[in-house]
């Protein structure tokens, strides 16, 4: 009987230690491209493919995920939407704008989050199950080279989306683009770019880093029709059947990652069915994570192909 006992602690302790090391070692370097239909164009549009990248806090060392995203360039997509933490280190730059080089050739937007601001720092990860999350990052003294990544990404044509509302063809399609500068560290000042979605295009796209429901529920109001936003990792540790446990925001951990709806008011009740005329949202689980915390679980890192289709239901594979 004791035998048994210590035979059975003995593959629980293997299988745990297991996991452990699949989380730290395989799954946060094990890419993946997904594929999401999302049916918010007026009837009679084409369909327009946006390539939606997010978070892949880049440390210059990471030669695999460099690669991984520079080939993202052969989906040749219309349209290249960041919605932020570019950056892990202070020498990331040249690191990121080189992983980036063949999409910057595409039409492309972008937003900032905290860690393209300050770099990351080493934290308890039980934190996020508190409302520490609430109070912001936890800043360091440090300043990353923020305005060189930004010059670095608009030099090549990208339009730095930080507080800024514009017009942009894409393929003969008027899109609207709206953005925030990162509600994580309370930097969202969304009244400064607020009005009504513009009549002369066919969809107002609302890009964001943190999903906070402030900024989503305010873009929504405004009939910004598709809301695109990061930050979340989808939880980055996810239990099988469950989902996520945390989102390091306001966000309801059902909307952590993937194509969902959103509607003013829809945090309070995240189970409830859209109403008509309800958004669309993406939130990515992004490409990266905290130098000092970099474990997956059930969650691998991820750039996502929108296609944005008229009017049909979405799919996904």
């Amino acid at each position: 009987m004791i035998s048994g006992v210590w035979r059975t602690l003995g593959l629980g302790g293997g299988a745990a230690v297991g996991a452990a090391a699949y989380a730290t070692w395989v799954e946060p370097r094990w890419f993946a491209l997904r594929h999401r239909e999302v049916p918010c164009l007026p009837a009679g549009s084409p369909r327009l493919r946006v390539l939606h990248l997010s978070d892949l806090h880049l440390v210059p060392t990471q030669e695999r995920k460099r690669t991984w995203v520079r080939e993202l360039a052969e989906l040749e997509p219309d349209l290249v939407l960041h919605t932020g933490d570019h950056l892990a280190a202070m020498d990331a730059v040249p690191a990121a704008l080189e992983a980036y080089s063949g999409l910057l050739d595409r039409p492309g937007a972008f937003v900032l989050g905290s860690n393209d601001y300050y770099p990351p720092t080493r934290k308890n990860p039980l934190r996020y199950f508190t409302d520490s999350h609430k109070k912001g990052a936890e800043l360091t003294p440090l300043v990353l080279p923020t305005q060189d990544l930004v010059d670095g990404l608009t030099e090549r044509g990208w339009i730095d989306l930080t507080h800024r509302r514009t017009l942009l063809d894409v393929h003969g399609v008027p899109l609207e683009l709206v953005g925030t500068d990162d509600a994580h560290l309370g930097r969202d000042n969304y009244a400064s770019v607020s009005a009504p979605a513009s009549p002369d295009a066919a969809l107002t796209v609302g890009v964001t880093h943190a999903p906070y429901q402030r900024v989503l529920d305010a873009m929504a109001s405004d009939g910004a029709g598709l809301l695109i936003a990061g930050h979340t990792h989808g939880g980055q540790l996810r239990v099988p059947g469950y989902g996520a446990l945390v989102t390091n925001c306001d966000l309801d951990t059902s909307r952590a990652r993937g194509v969902s709806r959103w509607w003013p008011g829809a945090g309070s009740t995240p189970s409830s069915p859209a109403p008509p005329g309800a958004a669309w949202l993406h939130v990515s689980a992004g490409l990266g994570g905290n130098p000092y915390t970099p474990f997956r679980f059930c969650c691998r890192p991820e750039a996502t192909l929108l296609t944005l289709t008229p009017g049909a239901s979405p799919t996904a594979r």
